[in-house]
C-alpha cells in the first residue's frame, strides 16, 4: 500500500470541533472581559503542541489565566526586591510582557482577544525559556539569587503549566466568523 504525503493545512481540518450553527457569530466576538456571550463561548479547544504531544490537558484555561497574571506580578516583584540592575531589568520586563500578552489573548480573563490561544501557548513556552536563561544570559545568578532563583523555577513552572493547560479559545485560529 502507497501512503500518501499530504499534508493538511488549518483550513484542511475537520471541523467536527462545533457543529455549524454553534460556531462564534460576529456579534458573539466583541472583545472585552466583561462580554458575557463570548466567555461562555470559550469552547473551541486549541491544537495539540506541534500536532501530536500527547499530554494530558488537566489544568482549567480560568486556572492558568490566573497563573499568568499571578507569575508576572511575582517576577516583576522579585526583579524589583535585588540589588543587581539588571536583575531589576528582567523582572519588569519580564513580568509586564506576561502580563501584556495575557491581556490582548484569545481567552476569558482577558481584556482584549487579539493573540490566538495557539499563539499564546507557543509565547508562555518562550517565555518561561527566557525566565529560566535571564539569570544566567545577564549575569545575575550569584548577585541576586533570589530573584534569580523566583525567575527560573516561574519560567520552568510557566513551560510545565503550558504543557498541561486545556486552551479553550473564544474564536479559534483560522475560523472566520458568520455575519448574521
Amino acid at each position: 500500500m502507497a501512503q500518501s504525503n499530504v499534508s493538511l493545512g488549518a483550513d484542511d481540518l475537520p471541523a467536527t470541533r462545533l457543529p455549524p450553527d454553534d460556531r462564534p457569530t460576529a456579534e458573539l466576538e466583541r472583545p472585552g472581559l466583561f462580554a458575557r456571550e463570548t466567555q461562555q463561548r470559550a469552547t473551541i479547544p486549541s491544537r495539540p503542541l506541534l500536532g501530536v504531544l500527547p499530554l494530558a490537558r488537566v489544568v482549567p484555561q480560568d486556572v492558568h489565566s490566573v497563573i499568568d497574571y499571578s507569575n508576572g506580578i511575582i517576577v516583576a516583584l522579585a526583579g524589583l526586591s535585588a540589588r543587581k540592575p539588571s536583575a531589576r531589568i528582567a523582572g519588569v520586563i519580564l513580568g509586564a510582557s506576561v502580563v501584556s500578552v495575557s491581556l490582548l489573548t484569545d481567552y476569558r480573563l482577558s481584556l482584549a482577544k487579539l493573540i490566538p490561544i495557539e499563539v499564546h501557548e507557543v509565547i508562555d513556552h518562550a517565555w518561561g525559556a527566557s525566565a529560566i536563561a535571564a539569570p544566567f544570559v545577564l549575569g545575575y545568578a550569584k548577585r541576586s539569587p533570589l530573584a534569580a532563583l523566583i525567575h527560573a523555577a516561574t519560567g520552568a513552572a510557566t513551560i510545565l503549566g503550558s504543557l498541561l493547560t486545556d486552551y479553550r479559545a473564544v474564536r479559534g485560529v483560522g475560523r472566520r466568523a458568520r455575519i448574521a
